[in-house]
C-alpha cells in the first residue's frame, strides 16, 4: 500500500518543514561602528559633571521579535579606545591605575535574559566583564527604528534590513575594581545602528 508511505513523507516533511521555521523567525544584525557611541559619565567630587566614551566596539544581535525574549546581544568594546578629550586622563584610566588595558584589553557584555516592557522598549540584563571582572548589569533599552534604512535610496552601503536602539544603565566601577575610590554611580549611554551584515 502506497498510503502509509505518503503519509510518512508528508510527515516527515512536516516535522523538516517546522524544523525550519524558527531559523527564519530570529534576524541577525552587528552593529556599524561609524554609528555607534558607548559614552560615560561621572560626577567630579561633586565639582563638575565629566565625560568620555569608547571609540571602538563590535556587538552581535539576535532579534526574534515575535519573542522578544528569545532574543540575544553580545558586545565587545576596546578598552584603549577610551577617550576623555584630555590625553593625560586617558593615559591615566588606560594604566593599571584604573582599566589595566595591556592585561585587559576587551570590555564585554553578553546577555542573559531580555524582558519587553513595551512596544519599543526592553530590559536587557546580562553579564558585564570590566577589569577581568564580572557583574550583572541590566540595559534600559529603546528600540529607535527597524526595517529599511531611511538613506538605503542613496547610499549602496545602507541596503538591506537596519535596527538601531539606544541604551542607558549606571553601575559603579569599585566594584569592577576599577580605581581606589568612589566617584559615585558611572553613568552609561549607549546609541547604535546595527545592520543585518558584517
Amino acid at each position: 500500500m502506497k498510503y502509509p508511505r505518503i503519509l510518512s513523507q508528508a510527515a516527515l516533511s512536516l516535522i523538516v518543514a517546522l524544523s525550519i521555521v524558527p531559523a527564519f523567525a530570529a534576524e541577525t544584525y552587528y552593529t556599524d561602528q561609524g554609528h555607534t557611541e558607548v559614552k560615560f559619565g561621572w560626577s567630579h567630587a561633586g565639582v563638575s559633571l565629566q565625560s568620555g566614551e569608547f571609540t571602538k566596539a563590535s556587538g552581535k544581535l539576535v532579534l526574534d521579535p515575535d519573542n522578544v525574549a528569545q532574543s540575544s546581544v553580545n558586545v565587545t568594546i576596546d578598552a584603549a579606545s577610551i577617550s576623555t578629550g584630555f590625553g593625560p586622563l586617558d593615559d591615566d584610566l588606560k594604566s593599571k591605575n584604573y582599566l589595566d588595558v595591556e592585561t585587559y584589553p576587551e570590555i564585554t557584555f553578553t546577555s542573559t535574559s531580555v524582558t519587553k516592557t513595551s512596544d519599543t522598549t526592553a530590559d536587557v540584563t546580562g553579564d558585564l566583564t570590566i577589569h577581568g571582572v564580572t557583574k550583572p548589569v541590566t540595559l534600559k533599552t529603546t528600540l529607535t527604528h527597524r526595517g529599511e534604512h531611511p538613506v538605503a535610496a542613496f547610499f549602496e552601503y545602507y541596503k538591506g534590513k537596519w535596527v538601531a536602539f539606544s541604551a542607558t544603565a549606571e553601575i559603579s566601577h569599585t566594584a569592577f575594581n576599577v580605581g581606589n575610590f568612589s566617584t559615585g554611580p558611572i553613568s552609561i549611554t549607549i546609541s547604535t545602528e546595527m545592520k543585518d551584515r558584517e
